[in-house]
């Protein structure tokens, strides 16, 4: 069985070029063995962001897959959604792995 991996990286400001960044990092994730999990790439496809009730409700979804997840990725600068991530899995006691993103 893959170990689990949430991708922690921005998302809000360039959606569509965080999306490509994202998908970016599961794949190299993916490559590596692991299976990774990315929230923010799967919910803003039936959930819309501009909706405050709808962006909540993909946030707490998302932080109920954190924790069937085994560690943490995160990239690039820290945004307010990812330090409640961060901040979450911290609690859990879950592995955090910092990532480079130059040349991604």
């Amino acid at each position: 069985m893959r170990k689990k991996v949430f991708i922690c990286s921005p998302f809000r400001g360039d959606m569509e070029g965080n999306a490509r960044k994202a998908a970016a990092y599961c794949r190299m994730a993916c490559e590596q063995g692991f299976l990774p999990v990315a929230p923010h790439l799967l919910f803003p496809q039936f959930l819309n962001e501009g909706i405050e009730e709808e962006r909540r409700l993909g946030i707490a979804m998302g932080m109920e897959l954190l924790t069937l997840c085994d560690e943490v990725w995160v990239f690039g600068e820290a945004t307010e959604g990812m330090a409640a991530e961060i901040a979450s899995a911290t609690a859990q006691g879950k592995e955090i792995i910092f990532k480079e993103t130059e040349g991604m």
